[in-house]
């Protein structure tokens, strides 16, 4: 039997994170294994222990895009080996999607081939958000021309398309990095895009532009084969602005500006966040990083994860659990002995945010111009949109924009006289200014529509339940955005632990011996905003259940019940209600 017929990347990827075991009490026998290398290359050596690690040290993941393009590209998808299609394609932003028809229940219980289409999902990388109306268009071009006009925000700042064939990569590519764009490293056990404030270099209350920090990272490290094969995945976060707008909490590494009192504006250093089905929230080092040491930092600390990261379970193989083991002291220790040249000075923390960081509405920026953040329904737009608002900004002659951490959209280098004309333009391409604070508040991941992993439909359901809110929560002053994030499955790629009220997929008994899409919910988490001092993970209730046609239902009931219940003499917030009423309150 082959490499190829043995390993099955995608089904390892959607194992459950178990939880770390407690220390054995002393004196108690080890149980059978308990011994067994964690596959530290510092440690155990970079002897392979599974078939993943195989593979990897066999044949990178940067090596498949030539047989894409010499092999698979003519000679289509059937004559792509097994473990180039299910482990490093993802190198290059393509995974196989889910074919159509395959209901939830088969999600769990189907090999991965049967549950793939002959397409691709394609992740266009864009570090910091940072997009040029030229790169819009072709995103947009390809999308309708290669992609059914597909076109999916992420809610980490990239742009995914659909329906792609492998026929058509090598074109995509050649179109994509013409304008400067790429998919490289886009997915894969690589570090993934580099969030980035939305409004780098251009809001009046920003401590400073993390631009300049962002692309020295891209271009040393993103694509360099020593850094190309990491235990899993490696997310990070730069931001310069105050209101901390990178959700820098869920992040393998994140830096968050602030101000040393002798040492001026730097960063705050963050590691080891990340949620899926365990999370993590990720934890201060009390190190300041001024912005001439943060490539090496960040260095730093994706070279730990290489080196010290677990290897042998992939289910454990995330910097969150080095981090949990170690704890931040240790981190920090190692971080400077062994990978920078010298150790970093103690830094303080950065106060609670006193805006909202996603940067939806009009904005002034600090050149007098002003930006516009825009809220599409969850993420979902299309290629067509994507032109037609490329054509939007030329016309008022503004050249850039931003995509965001929270799937939506910023406009920059709007003049006073045409910001209404904007907004009016947004409003009909479907992309609202001032939206609803349900709208704005609500983001939701790929679902059972495209995802191999889902197990319900999100984006749909999502957008249905919006548009009821709207009407049903009209003459109800809302204190602040209710955040509504609707995941298809238990991965939490649309982070269910950090909203008010999170939805995680799963199918429930409908009554009569069978089953109806519904979501188990997580109420009263967030991450650092306005609303709350710091990150804290959302109250499970036992046995708290919906279903998906029973969900404007339900979060009408709780927002009506928040309303008349919450104190308002302390502006109490919807997490905080929540997590001081009796059980039977949120029901």
């Amino acid at each position: 039997m082959t490499l190829s017929e043995t390993v099955r990347p995608d089904r390892a990827d959607s194992r459950p994170e178990r939880p770390a075991r407690p220390a054995r009490a002393e004196g108690r026998p080890a149980r059978p294994g308990a011994n067994r290398p964690n596959g530290q290359w510092k440690v155990d050596g970079t002897e392979p222990l599974n078939a993943n690690e195989q593979w990897k040290q066999e044949d990178g993941g940067l090596a498949v895009r030539e047989r894409i393009e010499t092999i698979y590209a003519k000679g289509g998808f059937s004559s792509i080996d097994g473990t180039d299609l299910h482990g490093r394609f993802r190198w290059w932003g393509l995974y196989t999607q889910r074919k159509p028809g395959i209901d939830g229940g088969k999600t769990a219980t189907l090999e991965p081939h049967e549950l793939e289409d002959e397409f691709f999902m394609l992740r266009v990388r864009i570090d910091g958000g940072q997009l040029t109306t030229g790169q819009l268009r072709v995103i947009g071009e390809i999308s309708t021309e290669f992609a059914r006009d597909t076109a999916d925000l992420t809610d980490r700042q990239n742009i995914q398309l659909h329906w792609i064939r492998v026929e058509d990569v090598p074109e995509i590519w050649r179109r994509l990095e013409n304008v400067g764009l790429s998919t490289t490293e886009a997915c894969g056990d690589v570090p993934r895009v580099i969030l980035g404030s939305p409004v780098a270099g251009i809001a009046a209350d920003e401590l400073i532009d993390p631009t300049p920090q962002i692309f020295e990272i891209q271009e040393r490290y993103i694509g360099d084969p020593e850094l190309a094969n990491l235990p899993r995945k490696f997310k990070s976060a730069i931001t310069g602005h105050p209101s901390q707008d990178v959700v820098h909490e869920i992040n393998d590494v994140a830096f968050v500006a602030v101000e040393h009192p002798e040492l001026g504006i730097g960063y705050d250093l963050w590691v080891g966040g990340g949620l899926s089905t365990n999370a993590h929230l990720a934890v201060r080092l009390g190190a300041f990083v001024t912005p001439d040491r943060v490539a090496e930092v960040w260095l730093g600390v994706t070279s730990i994860f290489r080196d010290y990261g677990y290897r042998r379970l992939r289910n454990r193989a995330r910097l969150k659990y080095l981090v949990a083991d170690w704890g931040a002291e240790k981190f920090r220790q190692v971080l400077e002995t062994e990978y920078l040249e010298t150790p970093l000075p103690d830094g303080p923390a950065a106060p609670k945010p006193l805006t909202q960081g996603d940067h939806v509405g009009v904005h002034r920026q600090h050149d007098g111009r002003f930006y516009i953040g825009a809220t599409p329904f969850v993420g979902r737009i299309s290629g067509t949109v994507l032109t037609r608002l490329a054509d939007l900004l030329d016309e008022v002659g503004s050249g850039r924009l931003r995509t965001t951490p929270h799937q939506k959209i910023v406009l920059l280098d709007i003049e006073e006289r045409d910001v209404e004309r904007v907004v009016a333009g947004l409003d009909e391409l479907g992309l609202q200014a001032r939206p609803s604070l349900i709208r704005r508040g609500t983001i939701a991941c790929t679902g059972i529509e495209f995802c191999k992993l889902a197990i319900v439909e999100t984006k749909q359901t999502a957008t249905d339940a919006v548009l009821a809110l709207e009407e049903r929560l009209a003459g109800i002053d809302l204190p602040h955005p209710i955040s509504l994030h609707v995941n298809g499955c238990p991965n939490s790629c649309a982070r269910i632990q950090t909203a008010d009220i999170g939805l995680k997929g799963q199918l429930l008994p409908d009554g009569d011996g069978g089953q109806t899409p519904g979501f188990q919910v997580h109420l009263g988490g967030g991450l650092a905003s306005t609303t709350r001092e710091e990150a804290g993970t959302g109250r499970t209730v036992r046995g708290l259940k919906v279903t998906a046609d029973g969900l404007a239902d339900y979060v009408e009931k709780v927002v009506v019940r928040f309303i008349e219940q919450r104190d308002a003499s302390t502006d109490e917030t919807f997490a905080e209600w929540a997590h001081r009423v009796d059980e039977e309150e949120l029901r």
